[in-house]
């Protein structure tokens, strides 16, 4: 008789925050500000003393470390929360590892190709000098929107590995569920390949909801009881949305019902799940098979995911949609034109740089998320990156 092997838990916490929106929120829902600011503040507070067992990976968006680091925010929020502080505790690698993601948080496979890149050079340009560090081996997609297409863009940013949501994920190698879901794998595009690390989306939803450490054992050791290979349950969710993660009782959130009962049951001798970190599994236990990932996102309320309904539902997300790609070819059409007039290093390139940042800006997810109660959002950066474009038009015309 077999006995099933411990179970590797990776936990992952996406934390976003739109442009200016927790300024706006500290002016118009100051209560709701807190809750969010005190979530990210109490993750580092509560690990503490558990550096031995504990594993977080992080995805911090570049427009919420740009509001986290700006000089003018630190101080208006002082007496809340000490946010250089957290900046400096985040960079603890015991505890935290740092995943790459895209800069104004976009749904990638729903953005021109040619502006994936500036997502990721503007992310690593910053989260370098905030995390002090320069690597960053996993990539979270923003809203786990992901395309094959995108794996050489991210091997060619060094990434190791990308998570991805279990629905859309078919092997292309014989294997069972367990191994679906619970090994990583390999999935190629031309002549790159990623490593795919499988994110159970049951599970996931548990921790979003809220759930008891009891339940989960039980339910990790059903799910794994058929795996003759040391499994890797990867669960990922947001760590600020829902009353779950921003409740500030104490006794009554997921690190005091949840995340801390599990790391004294890992410290025991009888654990049967232990917390780690992804390149931890990957450095001991390698990958198996090769899978193909099918074009997706991960599940949002009724959202499954598959065809990216949230963002594209009605003809006014579908038409800004189709903006950012005329705005984007005309961006790009323009500094080519520059360029080879030599004006791209003077007030025509600032005013070009302008216009681009306005439209990676437009591409952020919550502006179609919401159905069309933030479309105006994208629609005003795409009319000032045309008003850009249409700035520097004569000049790079004449």
């Amino acid at each position: 008789m077999t006995t099933t092997p411990i179970a590797h838990h990776a936990l992952v916490l996406n934390f976003h925050q739109p442009p200016g929106n927790l300024e706006h929120l500290l002016e118009t829902k100051t209560w709701e500000a807190k809750e969010i600011l005190f979530a990210m503040d109490r993750m580092p507070r509560r690990l503490w003393g558990y550096e031995d067992v504990a594993r977080v990976h992080l995805s911090l968006s570049g427009t919420l470390l740009e509001t986290l680091k700006d000089p003018a925010f630190q101080s208006r929020v002082y007496g809340i929360v000490d946010v250089g502080s957290l900046l400096w505790h985040l960079q603890n690698r015991k505890l935290f590892e740092i995943l790459g993601t895209g800069y104004y948080h976009p749904v990638f496979p729903l953005i021109p190709e040619a502006d994936r890149k500036e997502h990721l050079q503007r992310w690593l340009g910053l989260a370098k000098h905030l995390m002090w560090r320069e690597d960053f081996q996993g990539f979270w997609p923003p809203e786990m929107g992901f395309c094959m297409e995108m794996i050489p863009l991210l091997r060619y940013y060094g990434y190791r590995y990308v998570l991805v949501d279990s629905e859309h994920v078919e092997p292309l190698t014989g294997m069972t569920w367990q191994e679906l879901v619970y090994r990583p794998h390999i999935a190629r595009y031309a002549d790159s390949a990623i490593t795919v690390i499988v994110r159970d989306r049951d599970l996931s939803n548990a921790q979003e909801s809220g759930m008891e450490p009891e339940w989960f054992y039980r339910e990790v050791a059903e799910r794994t009881k058929e795996c003759d290979f040391p499994p890797l349950v990867t669960t990922c969710t947001d760590g600020e949305n829902g009353g779950w993660f921003r409740n500030v009782t104490e006794g009554a959130n997921f690190w005091d019902v949840f995340y801390l009962p599990l790391l004294e049951q890992a410290r025991s001798d009888g654990a049967t799940i232990r917390p780690t970190f992804i390149h931890d599994y990957l450095d001991r236990y390698g990958v198996h098979g090769e899978v193909n990932v099918r074009t997706g996102a991960w599940n949002t309320g009724w959202h499954h995911g598959r065809d990216f309904t949230q963002w594209t539902g009605s003809q006014r997300q579908k038409d800004a949609l189709a903006r950012m790609y005329r705005v984007s070819h005309a961006i790009r059409d323009a500094r080519w034109r520059a360029g080879k007039k030599g004006l791209l290093h003077g007030e025509i390139g600032e005013k070009l740089e302008e216009g681009l940042w306005h439209l990676l800006r437009a591409e952020t997810s919550c502006n179609l998320y919401w159905g069309e109660a933030w479309v105006h959002r994208a629609e005003d950066d795409l009319e000032i990156a045309e008003r850009c474009l249409q700035a520097v038009e004569p000049e790079i015309t004449a």
